[in-house]
């Protein structure tokens, strides 16, 4: 159930217990390999590109049962998940970090997550091929029932870090992402490096990418301010 919301929070004016961040397009440019990966899954399961519809920002799972659902192709969605993730893991041609995205996870340390739609082992993959550190917390699709855009990935990174997800600051670049944080109570921080500006209209604080923002750690928390 989506939190009633009668106003916007100003992220800039709040202390954070923690800064979540999604992986894929947030900290990691991996869209031309994602785009590949669903074209050879459409080739193998006979599906038109043009009829897989927006699976940005979801679990491949997700969107793959949504596909077939549409379409009716009756898949074995075990199989066809497993087709996929072997399509991405061995795809990393191109995987490149975001601007801002190291310094982001250099300054919060032990204050930032990742929580990735993505599961464990690619995004493990994805954020090495772009030269960034692993987190020590990192939920993937791998460790929740639902994904984005239910709540539940960002409460359990939430939890995880031990603090309230109404204290945390969620950075992601989709609208199923954005409504997952903001569903589990916390402020939203969008990029605009996959999706326009106008879709993310939910979001507290639009940028263009994480070079826009500087994040400052202190004794009370983490402060976000906008770069001049």
């Amino acid at each position: 159930m989506r939190l009633p919301t009668t106003h916007r929070r100003d992220v800039t004016e709040e202390t954070f217990a923690a800064v979540l961040l999604d992986s894929d397009s947030t900290l990691v440019d991996s869209g031309a390999a994602v785009e590949r990966s669903w074209a050879g899954w459409a080739r193998r399961y006979r599906v038109p590109v043009e009829r897989l519809g927006d699976t940005h920002g979801m679990p491949s799972r997700r969107s793959i049962a949504r596909i077939d659902r549409e379409l009716g192709l009756g898949l074995d969605l075990d199989a066809a998940g497993a087709t996929f993730d072997a399509l991405e893991l061995d795809d990393l041609e191109g995987v490149v970090a975001l601007p801002g995205a190291l310094e982001a996870l250099e300054v919060l340390g032990a204050r930032g997550a990742v929580v990735t739609s993505a599961g464990r082992e690619l995004a493990g993959a994805r954020l090495r091929a772009a030269g960034l550190p692993t987190p020590t917390v990192l939920v993937s699709a791998d460790d929740v029932a639902l994904g984005k855009p239910d709540p539940g990935p960002y409460l359990e990174g939430a939890a995880r870090l031990g603090v309230d997800a109404a204290r945390c600051l969620v950075v992601e670049d989709s609208v199923a992402g954005v409504r997952s944080g903001r569903d589990a109570g916390a402020a939203t921080l969008a990029l605009l490096t996959t999706t326009p500006a106008d879709r993310l209209g939910e979001a507290d604080l639009v940028v263009p990418d994480l070079s826009a923002v500087r994040f400052t750690v202190g004794a009370g928390g983490v402060r976000v301010s906008l770069r001049r």
